[in-house]
């Protein structure tokens, strides 16, 4: 197996050490995150350093992905993961076996597709983004870099998502709509028509 560094301890990390575990392609060398003690663990894999540490940590084992939640806002993630690149790291796409990726979707480096999700026919998620457990993103669609699709979210066939968006739990998108880039769609809401860049849906 693979040895892998994560970026994020934190209960999106939980819940993607589970994905990774499942998944059994990576091995978890160790975690970085600046708010807990270097020595102490999560889930058993132990905090190994800082951000200030990931240039020395990535020259030694360049396999690493972000497992910072994204909820408020994407700038987290979206620093984070120019700044690996930018080190050239290897960032690497994570699948659960519980998930249904269709062999006609296509998806970009850093992103994850967690439990239970489906992705369908002609689907292209972009980098770096969180598909949660039970998540639905129907054929045609456009998830752009940066985004979550929080659990059980719906996105019909044919919408479009710009970049660094959220999109709610259990939120469901009308076929063929377009959500704004850096847009906020509130969890258990139905969204039939487009919404402009910068939004935050609250129905």
């Amino acid at each position: 197996m693979i040895n892998i560094i994560l970026i994020g301890g934190g209960g999106h990390c939980r819940a993607c050490i589970d994905v990774i575990e499942t998944e059994g392609r990576f091995k978890i060398y160790g975690i970085i995150d600046p708010n807990i003690p270097v020595g102490s663990s999560v889930l058993g894999y132990p905090i190994i350093g800082t951000d200030k540490d990931l240039p020395y940590i990535l020259s030694d084992i360049p396999c690493v992905f972000i497992t910072i939640g994204q909820i408020k806002n994407s700038k987290q993630r979206f620093n984070m993961f120019e700044y690996i690149s930018n080190l050239n790291a290897s960032i690497p796409i994570i699948r659960s076996p519980m998930a249904y990726v269709s062999q006609y979707a296509t998806i970009d480096n850093g992103s994850i597709i967690m439990h239970g999700s489906q992705v369908g026919s002609n689907a292209r998620i972009g980098a770096n983004c969180i598909i949660n457990s039970q998540s639905l993103i129907e054929h045609d669609a456009v998830i752009s870099d940066h985004c979550h699709i929080a659990t059980g979210a719906k996105v019909n066939g044919s919408v479009r998502i710009g970049p660094r968006c959220f999109i709610g739990s259990g939120a469901i998108l009308r076929e063929g709509i377009t959500i704004g880039r850096d847009s906020i769609v509130g969890a258990g809401l139905y969204v039939p028509n487009n919404i402009p860049d910068g939004s935050v849906y609250v129905g």
